[in-house]
């Protein structure tokens, strides 16, 4: 089974190859026509230099001596295209392969499996698509390497059979250093780019959790944590630069022993007047050509690396994205229901057979002990993430069968935790369906940025809405309020606030209750950890384990000691119950 796993993965891989080499273009045509201009100056070289040798010994110099200089000519301006080129087709080619990679990696969103750390994936991104974007320029300059050599072959048949044949007798020593080459050189590769990838993932670690390293003193303990891989990644180093130095050297005596024999051979041809001064000089150059086979050691090295990185971007290609339907949603409404919802991670069963009906226009507060699901569950109505089992439906249509605008328009979602978008504090509220660049700017900013209690302290930043993201450094309850902001400004029909109050004061935090409170076209779904949230909710469904525990308003559960304890001992007074809409 893992034999015919391992063929597919090869196919797939060799597919993506040639996609990554068609990327590249213009600029593949014009490095093969360079290539081809390249190989048959070079072929004409010794030919050249030997009739104008041979025009000098007679005292005659015709035609042959202009030859060369337009050939050496051509040579020198070919040498440089291709320079051009090769950094031309490598830059396309690794554009388009970083652009659909990213396109990929966002679409599979929230789907990305554990093994693909933020690092990994960051390293595939960044430094796999660069090794993969050379390999049509790899290729053609492999293909074109072989133009001189079997150039080089023929032509010493055309001077003299017998330095034709001389040389094949040792060519398969040539072949053969090259294949063991090359299989080595694969294994070597990925080797190297996996320990590549594992101490990008571990840096990318430290570098998130920076304030928790630091505050632990544990800061020579994580960069010995994050440099463990290095040795290994030394010792694929230095093998492959071994295996590169043994082709060179074997190369190299390879070469001179065929390059002598050559000669030999020619000489005693010479001798016996079979061949010309010049014929020996081209011979020479020619038996070099013919050995030019060589070359192609780092030119498959190149290749052997290029595909071992399209290897490692293929996994990334192969996780599923996201797919949406075409289904509009009801003209109207924001109902949410949960039909029999089953979500697991692994072996662990993270909500189990959830039902639940939340009505249009109502505020449902979902409570629970950490692990309890409570995330989870706000994240399936945002589709962040599909049940295993079961149906989420909004206004009657199951979540998948939306089109992703039509999803994305009718749902906002706010983080505990958000990351701003875009070049400014405008930018970062607008941001999101449909407008140019994610950046919807015909929403109304300014009073979304109000609701959220975010535009006091936007007017006091140096240009206001204008200011740069990078120029205006911001509290945790600023970038929650930000991020509220963003939230408001889009949600159509349903809002989803995942523990959003979590760095906000308690006055800021009432102001915005206060806000939600008025949204009463919308369907509000919030994650709370404050008695004072879940009191101002219609409902409140408390989860214990993945499961249902109750489902009642905030008022009737307080009577239960355990539902008092999930707000830890400081908060142990209800709040007034202010209902906006009467639960179904």
């Amino acid at each position: 089974m893992s034999t015919v796993q391992g063929t597919a993965a090869s196919r797939t891989t060799n597919r993506l190859v040639l996609d990554i080499g068609r990327q590249a273009g213009p600029w593949a045509v014009v490095l093969a026509a360079n290539g081809v201009l390249l190989a048959l100056a070079e072929l004409a070289l010794p030919a050249l230099l030997g009739a104008t040798i041979d025009d000098l010994l007679d005292a005659a110099v015709g035609a042959s001596i202009v030859a060369l200089a337009v050939v050496v000519a051509v040579v020198l301006l070919a040498e440089a295209t291709e320079d051009v080129a090769v950094a031309q087709a490598t830059a396309r080619s690794t554009s388009l392969l970083r652009t659909r990679v990213l396109r990929h990696v966002l679409a599979v969103g929230q789907r990305v499996p554990e093994s693909f750390s933020t690092g990994e994936l960051t390293a595939r991104t960044v430094g796999n698509t660069a090794e993969a974007g050379s390999v049509a320029a790899d290729a053609i300059r492999a293909a074109i390497t072989m133009l001189p050599a079997v150039g080089g072959v023929v032509a010493l048949f055309v001077i003299d059979r017998w330095l034709g044949v001389t040389f094949l007798l040792g060519a398969p020593v040539l072949l053969l250093v090259l294949w063991l080459f090359a299989k080595e050189s694969a294994d070597l590769s990925a080797e190297y780019l996996s320990t590549q990838g594992v101490i990008a993932a571990r840096l990318a670690q430290a570098r998130a959790g920076a304030r928790s390293i630091a505050a632990a003193g544990a800061a020579d303990r994580e960069v010995t944590r994050v440099l463990a891989p290095l040795p290994g990644l030394h010792r694929s180093g230095v093998r492959m630069w071994r295996a590169q130095s043994r082709v060179t050297i074997q190369d190299m005596l390879t070469f001179a022993a065929l390059e002598i024999a050559v000669l030999a051979v020619a000489g005693w041809q010479l001798a016996a007047g079979r061949i010309s001064p010049g014929e020996l000089v081209a011979a020479s150059l020619y038996v070099g050509l013919a050995a030019n086979l060589s070359a192609l050691a780092p030119a498959v090295g190149r290749l052997v690396r290029a595909r071992a990185a399209a290897a490692r971007l293929d996994e990334v290609l192969a996780l599923r994205p996201t797919r949406y339907g075409s289904c509009p949603p009801a003209p109207s409404g924001g109902r949410v229901e949960f039909r029999s919802v089953t979500v697991r991670r692994g072996a662990q069963t993270v909500l189990d057979r959830i039902d639940l009906h939340v009505p249009p226009g109502s505020v449902l507060a979902v409570v629970g002990r950490s692990g309890s699901g409570k995330s989870v569950l706000a994240g399936l109505v945002a589709r962040l993430q599909d049940p295993d089992e079961g149906q989420v439906v909004l206004d009657c249509v199951p979540l998948p069968l939306l089109s992703h605008h039509e999803l994305r328009s009718a749902v906002s979602y706010a983080f505990a935790r958000p990351t701003p978008f875009g070049h400014t504090i405008r930018d970062a509220v607008a941001f999101g369906l449909p407008g140019p660049a994610g950046i919807d700017l015909g929403v109304d900013v300014v009073a979304a940025s109000s609701a959220a209690r975010a535009d006091a302290f936007i007017r006091r930043l140096p240009q206001g809405y204008d200011t740069s993201l990078g120029a205006a450094p911001m509290s945790g309850g600023e970038l929650q309020r930000l991020g509220l902001a963003r939230s408001f400004a889009h949600a159509g029909r349903v809002i989803v606030l995942d523990d959003v109050a979590a760095s906000l004061d308690t006055v800021t935090e009432h102001e915005i209750s206060c806000a939600l409170q008025e949204m009463t076209d919308r369907t509000r779904i919030l994650v709370a950890h404050r008695s004072s949230t879940a009191a101002r909710a219609d409902r409140v469904v408390w989860l214990e384990d993945g499961r249902i525990r109750a489902l009642a308003s905030h008022h009737e559960l307080w009577s239960d000691p355990a539902y008092r304890a999930l707000f830890g001992a400081g908060d142990q007074h209800p709040e007034p119950v202010l209902t906006t809409a009467v639960a179904g």
